[in-house]
């Protein structure tokens, strides 16, 4: 359940692009057609998927505070916290040659319709957001950052395919001339961010109330019975 739970509320309510608008420059720039936007979309899903789990280990091994205890005692207090970004760049940097070479190698014609934007997937805030989070939230398996690390990039990939659909639609429709082109788009990724607010209440909605809340709930209708009362009796 805990896995379900982290993978929806990644994709839908976390949402990388609609939630905290990270990754925006690939997100606009690649958007333009279908077929690019699914190439760099499936891209940003496999490198999270390595980095985030890595990254993980990094920081439950190395990087944490007491992390070194695994090393000896003499070790338990060092704390290389501060080298965090520095290493999860650079294991972010690592993947993504891995991943330029391969499509490089299978896909050249995919491979020059990103152009610049590929290797730039090492600068992109979203996968580096994905790390951090994992971080911040103190994600407690590797399994379960194995799972954030794809539900992230998923959230990612549907964003881009979403517009880039929608791009490849309104070449046709009569936008008003001020608002060709990025205007528009950000006016439909705001009305996007709207929507996937509403998948707030997936996981929050239809709880049940706390016993603490029922008790105090019951002491209050208890006393404003009592109160009401008085009154009566005062009046008689």
């Amino acid at each position: 359940m805990e896995h379900l739970e982290l993978f929806f509320k990644a994709i839908f309510i976390d949402n990388m692009v609609f939630a905290t608008f990270l990754g925006m420059c690939s997100y606009l720039a690649v958007s333009k057609k279908v077929s690019t936007a699914v190439g760099l979309g499936a891209a940003v899903i496999f490198v999270m998927a390595i980095t985030v789990p890595l990254n993980w280990l990094l920081d439950m091994y190395i990087l944490k505070d007491g992390a070194l205890a695994w090393l000896g005692p003499e070790y338990a207090e060092y704390d290389l916290s501060f080298l965090s970004f520095i290493m999860f760049i650079a294991t972010i940097a690592t993947m993504v040659q891995l991943v330029e070479i391969i499509i490089e190698k299978f896909s050249p014609a995919l491979y020059n319709s990103l152009g610049i934007f590929l290797p730039l997937i090492a600068v992109n805030c979203a996968i580096l957001g994905g790390s951090l989070f994992m971080q911040s939230r103190e994600i407690q398996t590797l399994g379960l950052a194995f799972n954030y690390g794809i539900s992230s990039g998923i959230g990612w990939f549907l964003a881009i395919l979403a517009i880039a659909a929608i791009r490849e639609k309104i070449r046709y429709s009569n936008v008003p001339a001020p608002l060709r082109g990025l205007g528009i788009t950000f006016i439909i990724t705001g009305l996007m961010a709207i929507g996937f607010m509403s998948f707030g209440g997936m996981l929050t909605g239809g709880e049940e109330e706390k016993p603490a809340e029922k008790t105090v709930q019951v002491e209050v209708k208890k006393e404003a019975t009592d109160l009401a009362n008085n009154e009566k009796e005062i009046k008689e």
